[in-house]
């Protein structure tokens, strides 16, 4: 019944023949289900066609597949991974991470994302929790581990002298290794890795388990009528990792580069003529503002990781036309809404509509459902949500609704609300309505202690360029758009706004 379902799925969104069927079959049977049967799958398919060009070189499907079983074979005989084990990968976006993640997935070891941009202490507690076999990591991050406690085999992405993933494969093997059938490990993701300590969330690879949410973006993205993708999000997320395999997988050319620029960025989509493009709200941003003109040949933007600013979605659309799409899920869920540029005329600031397979409930503090339109935090239940929850439904922490229509909105976290002379407030209500000042650039707000009330808001404003708007304009300005619970005790006037690696608003580093 599974395989009917996949085989019905592939061919709706146009990945079946005869010909693909056998492929996909054949590499199964040799490989086992892991990362390196769908490499396989697609070496066959797409054989010579490009796969992967980043900074340092450009592949096509076999030579990234020969590469990358090469690989496989020297972790296998000289580090010894087996199902079990654990590795880390401290790595930014490029062609060593994604060979050596095909490879660690043939072993059957877990495979742990670890936060690129975390810091020392950070690292050491998921060292202290966590037993690795195995390390691999850049060389700008190597410091990380050499003052960590840390003692096993360590591996370098790139290295001229030195052992690495780039310079494996010219390594001489000792014997022909035959390539057994396994299951791939688990695959872990890392909340909360830039402020605070991570929490794992984990999962199972599995095509199976993935078949709604990548059919959905299938789908409602177009993909299937592009050729050149630019992956911009970090890999070492949920979401740069799981459009990686999805676009593998269908055999589009993919760009990644170390680090997000916004000019190489903006040169990046107007040399390859980029049609599909993975960022963060921030990355779109300074994109849009740097030169909209490099971003001509785009027809799909898939933003994601953080909430899009309204004003963001119009200049968007008036910029670059209806390119734009929403995705919302989290690591320990997935993916599990989308709005379409459609959904997105219909609301600037909803999520979309969610996904098939997607069991949600909007639930109040005593877990009851709420009505429609009601406020209450998304509870989310899938096939493709992490597998270490005593629970099946995950509590997300997103407070939201959802409105007659079938649309959900965010009005943020649930550890972000404040209670005000007795009133539920959301500091996210504040801020959709603070953004559609035509003066003001960006906004944070946050609850303060107050001795009359319980708690207050606080509202941090980046002032558009050129703006002389004062905080006494900007609060006779909001009165009649806010009730009076909701009205910020302070407003302050910021030169910039702190974001998180990810382009979320850092409110520890605000309230500090």
């Amino acid at each position: 019944m599974v395989m009917f379902k996949l085989i019905y799925t592939l061919f709706k969104i146009g990945l079946f023949s005869p010909y693909n069927l056998y492929c996909l079959v054949s590499t199964m049977y040799k490989y086992g289900i892991n990362l390196m049967a769908l490499l396989s799958f697609t070496e066959k398919v797409y054989a010579d066609k490009t796969a992967l060009v980043d900074e340092n070189e450009t592949l096509t499907f076999r030579e990234l597949f020969s590469q990358s079983k090469k690989i496989f074979m020297i972790l296998k005989e000289k580090y010894h991974l087996r199902s079990g084990h654990k590795v880390g990968f401290l790595c930014k976006n490029h062609a060593s991470l994604i060979k050596a993640l095909f490879a660690v997935s043939q072993t059957g070891a877990d495979m742990y994302l670890l936060n690129a941009e975390m810091s020392g202490s950070q690292l050491n507690n998921i060292l202290d929790r966590t037993d690795f076999h195995l390390i691999i990591c850049d060389v700008e991050l190597s410091h990380l581990i050499e003052r960590s406690s840390y003692k096993k085999d360590k591996i370098l992405s790139y290295h001229d002298l030195l052992p690495a993933i780039n310079n494996l494969p010219d390594l001489s093997l000792h014997e022909n290794i035959k390539i057994k059938r396994s299951s791939a490990g688990k695959l872990v993701l890392l909340t909360g890795g830039t402020t605070g300590n991570p929490k794992a969330a984990t999962h199972k690879p599995s095509l199976f388990n993935y078949l709604n949410p990548f059919a959905a973006m299938i789908a409602r993205l177009k993909l299937m009528n592009y050729n050149t993708a630019y992956i911009a999000t970090p890999i070492y997320h949920g979401y740069g990792v799981a459009v990686l395999l999805l676009l593998i997988a269908l055999g589009k050319k993919v760009i990644i580069q170390k680090g997000f620029d916004v000019k190489k960025a903006c040169n990046l989509v107007r040399k390859h003529k980029v049609e599909v493009i993975t960022v963060v709200p921030l990355m779109l941003y300074k994109m849009l503002k740097h030169n909209p003109e490099d971003l001509k040949s785009l027809a799909c933007i898939a933003s994601g990781g953080a909430e899009l600013n309204p004003k963001l979605v119009h200049e968007t659309f008036s910029k670059l036309g209806d390119v734009l799409y929403n995705l919302y899920g989290t690591s320990e869920s997935g993916l599990n809404i989308i709005a379409t540029p459609q959904d997105l005329r219909y609301s600037a600031n909803t999520l979309g509509r969610k996904i098939k397979g997607v069991h949600l409930k909007v639930l109040d503090e005593k877990k009851n459902e709420v009505k429609v339109g009601e406020v209450g935090q998304f509870c989310i239940k899938t096939r493709w949500s992490m597998k270490n929850k005593r629970s099946s439904w995950i509590e997300t922490g997103d407070l939201g609704y959802r409105d007659k229509n079938g649309y959900y909105f965010l009005c943020g976290r649930a550890d972000d609300m404040i209670v005000s002379a007795g009133e539920n407030v959301y500091p996210a209500d504040v801020e959709q309505v603070l953004r559609k000042h035509p003066q003001i650039e960006d906004v944070a707000v946050v609850g303060i202690r107050d001795e009359g009330f319980g708690q207050r808001l606080k509202a941090y404003v980046l002032p558009a360029e050129g703006s002389g708007i004062s905080k006494e304009e900007l609060i006779e300005w909001l009165r009649p758009r806010v009730a009076r619970f909701q009205m910020p005790k302070e407003i302050t006037f910021v030169n910039q706004m702190p974001y998180t690696p990810l382009g979320k608003i850092d409110r520890k580093k605000l309230k500090n």
